[in-house]
C-alpha cells in the first residue's frame, strides 16, 4: 500500500505517445475461461480514466493533465484541447472521465480534477463539449469544499444513474475526521443533476447544517464505481488504510463508518478505531485485507464472456491484479484474481462496446490493454 502511494507522489516527465502495434500475450486461463491480454498501446502517462465515444474512439485521462484519444489501433499524438487547468501533486491531477448519457445528441463530457484556489486544493466536477476534438465551453458544476492544502485521497469517480442523475466520489483528502461532517463535502459520494444543481428529494435537503448534495458519507478514499445494470443501484469500492478497503451498495443518507468504524489500522501499525461494525452504519459487502488497494468499477454485461456475465470488475493497485468479484443479489459471493503479477498499477477497468474489457496501468508508461477470449 505505502509502494502505491509512492508511485503516484512521484511526478511523472511528459511521454510523447507513438503508435503501437497490438500484441498479444499467451493464453491465460481463470476457472474455465480461456483469455489474453492484448497490449493496445505503452505511451501513456499514469493514465487514470476511460471513457468511450459512440464512434468506438477511446478517451483517456492522464493525470498531469492530458486527455488523450485512442483511435483506428493507435494512440494520437496530440492530447485533447480545452482541458481545465489542474493541481498535478502527489495523487491529484486529471481523474476520471463521464460522458452524458445523451452524448450522441448534446456532446457532454464531464471531467474530475483536482484544482487548485483559495485554501489550497479540491476535487472539482467540470462540464464540457466535445467537439471536432476539442473540449469548448467547459466551466466547474461542482467543488468538494472547503479547500485544503496536501494532495492526497481526492476520490473521484462518476457514474449517472438512469435517471440521468450523477453520482461523484469525494475522498476525505486524509483528513479522517471531516467524512462525519455533514457540513463538509469531502469524504462523500454526492448525487448532482447533470448540470451540478441539487436533486430536490437528495436525503440531506433541507436539513440544517447538512449539504444538499450529499448523497452518502463515512468514506475514505473511494475510487470506483458502477451502477448495477438490472437494479440500477451505485455499487463502490473505496481504500481503505492499511487494509480494511471495501466493496459498498449506496443506500441514500447511510454512514458507511470512516474512521469510526473499519477493518484496517494505520500505516504506522497504530489502531485509528477499535470498531469494525457499529449500529447505524452501513457494513461494507467486502473486506479485503490485506489491502489490494481496489480502483475503477465496471459491471460485465457482454457476450464475449458468457461465464463473466453480471461480474463485477475491479483494478487492484498494490496486488498487481484484475479481480473478478461474483454477487448473489446484494451479497458478494467470491472472486478471482486475473492478470496475477502480469500488469502493475490497474487503475481502471471498462467494458467495451465490443464486449472486451479494458484496463488502463497507472505508471509513467503507461498502458492500455484489452482482455480477448482465447
Amino acid at each position: 500500500m505505502q509502494r502505491r502511494r509512492n508511485l503516484i507522489a512521484t511526478a511523472a516527465a511528459s511521454v510523447l505517445a507513438a503508435p503501437l502495434v497490438a500484441r498479444a500475450q499467451g493464453v491465460l486461463r481463470a476457472g474455465n475461461v480461456s483469455y489474453r491480454v492484448t497490449t493496445l498501446t505503452q505511451d501513456l502517462e499514469q493514465p487514470w480514466g476511460l471513457a468511450f465515444l459512440p464512434d468506438g474512439r477511446l478517451l483517456i485521462t492522464e493525470r498531469p493533465g492530458r486527455l488523450r484519444i485512442f483511435a483506428n489501433g493507435r494512440l494520437e499524438r496530440g492530447p485533447v484541447g480545452g482541458v481545465p487547468r489542474v493541481y498535478a501533486r502527489t495523487q491529484g491531477g486529471l481523474l476520471d472521465i463521464c460522458l452524458h448519457p445523451n452524448f450522441a445528441q448534446n456532446n457532454l463530457v464531464y471531467l474530475t480534477y483536482s484544482g487548485e484556489g483559495d485554501g489550497g486544493a479540491a476535487t472539482v466536477l467540470a462540464r464540457g463539449e466535445f467537439r471536432n476534438n476539442t473540449l469548448v465551453n467547459v466551466r466547474p458544476i461542482f467543488e468538494a469544499l472547503p479547500r485544503t492544502s496536501g494532495g492526497y485521497h481526492f476520490g473521484s469517480r462518476i457514474v449517472f444513474d438512469r435517471a440521468g442523475l450523477l453520482y461523484v466520489t469525494c475522498g476525505e483528502r486524509y483528513q479522517m475526521q471531516r467524512a462525519q461532517k455533514l457540513d463538509d463535502l469531502v469524504g462523500k459520494v454526492v448525487r448532482l443533476r447533470d448540470d451540478g444543481s441539487v436533486p430536490p428529494d437528495n436525503p440531506f435537503v433541507g436539513r440544517a447544517g447538512a449539504r444538499p448534495e450529499i448523497f452518502t458519507y463515512g468514506h475514505r478514499n473511494p475510487q470506483g464505481m458502477a451502477m448495477h445494470p438490472t437494479t440500477g443501484r451505485i455499487w463502490l469500492c473505496e481504500h481503505g488504510p492499511r487494509g480494511g478497503d471495501e466493496l459498498n451498495l449506496l443506500k441514500a443518507g447511510a454512514n458507511y463508518g470512516w474512521p469510526l468504524a473499519t477493518h484496517g489500522i494505520d500505516y504506522s501499525g497504530a489502531t485509528i478505531s477499535p470498531n469494525k461494525s457499529l449500529p447505524g452504519m452501513e457494513d461494507p459487502v467486502r473486506v479485503w485485507v490485506p489491502s489490494i488497494s481496489p480502483s475503477g468499477l465496471a459491471f460485465y454485461t457482454g457476450d464475449r464472456f458468457p461465464a463473466w456475465k453480471g461480474s463485477l470488475f475491479t483494478g487492484a493497485l498494490s496486488n498487481n491484479a484484475l479481480f473478478r468479484i461474483q454477487l448473489d443479489g446484494d451479497r458478494y459471493a467470491g472472486e478471482e484474481r486475473l492478470l496475477p503479477d502480469l500488469l502493475p498499477y490497474i487503475r481502471d477497468v471498462r467494458q467495451g462496446p465490443d464486449g472486451l474489457i479494458y484496463v488502463v496501468t497507472h505508471t509513467d508508461q503507461g498502458g492500455l490493454y484489452r482482455l480477448e477470449p482465447a
